[in-house]
């Protein structure tokens, strides 16, 4: 829907003649009334062009009437606009908190819940395996010898696939993999007190490796959840934007100097609205 609403003002006929040579005709009322006016518009036109974006346009009609129009469009619209890159940055960062920008936390609350409980599920692998892992080191120094500082995590699988360190060099030997072959001497003997023990390790180091693993995968969910979510965000904030074009509104404000032959008699001041 479309909305004008004009508003002219002319000048009276009536006053002490002054200012004729200044306008070119008129009377002393007509002059200080249209003098007063003019600089009550300008005024408003410089204010307004401190802070809105302002088309400007000065245009001469057939019947040289003065014509000065300054047009504001979609100003609500673009001050009400989202950023989509905001949003999507604020999911990155938090997930959900990118939705609850764009206004639709309908759907961002599960982004934010599966962010706790994904979090919590890593604490727990971690902790579980973690604890798992030791108790088993822990086993293995008791019922093989081995010393514990120093190792890494190839040497605990080493131990749990020989049943002493002599075993293991001679199988290194053969497969001619002599940067591989541990000197007893330097910390690295062991000797299992039972095969049994050995394989109760063992199956106790594959268990702990893989609820680590699974905590692993778990940051793998996370970050997802992260992409996810700020994909959403975005999303929802171009159907915002785009509904705000659909059903917002455009505004303007005109002024003309009303007159024939170049002479300003009067002023016309119209708004225009699309609704």
């Amino acid at each position: 829907m479309k909305l004008t609403i004009g508003l002219p003002i002319k000048m009276p006929p009536y006053g002490i003649p002054l200012f004729r040579r200044f306008y070119g005709c008129g009377t002393f009322g007509n002059g200080v009334l249209l003098t007063f006016l003019i600089f009550c518009v300008a005024g408003t036109f410089f204010a307004q062009a401190q802070q809105l974006p302002l088309r400007q346009q000065i245009t001469r009609g057939m019947n040289n009437t003065v014509t000065t129009s300054n047009f504001f469009e979609g100003q609500q619209n673009a001050s009400a606009k989202k950023s989509a890159a905001t949003a999507a940055l604020y999911s990155l960062l938090v997930p959900g908190v990118g939705e609850w920008y764009a206004g639709g936390f309908e759907s961002g609350r599960y982004f934010l819940g599966a962010e706790a409980g994904l979090w919590l599920t890593y604490a727990s692998f971690e902790t579980y395996g973690t604890w798992l892992q030791r108790d088993a080191r822990s086993f293995a120094v008791a019922h093989s010898g081995a010393t514990a500082s120093g190792k890494d995590d190839q040497f605990y699988v080493n131990l749990a696939n020989f049943m002493n360190v002599y075993e293991y060099n001679d199988k290194k030997l053969r497969d001619r993999e002599l940067g591989k072959v541990y000197d007893p001497d330097a910390g690295y003997y062991w000797q299992w007190d039972s095969d049994t023990n050995r394989q109760q390790f063992r199956a106790a180091r594959v268990s702990s490796d893989r609820v680590l693993n699974n905590s692993r995968f778990v940051i793998g969910a996370i970050i997802v959840n992260h992409i996810v979510s700020a994909i959403n965000a975005a999303r929802i904030v171009r159907n915002y934007n785009k509904n705000l074009s659909e059903n917002g509104f455009q505004w303007g404000f005109e002024s003309s100097l009303l007159g024939e032959n170049g002479v300003p008699d009067g002023i016309l001041f119209t708004v225009r609205g699309v609704f």
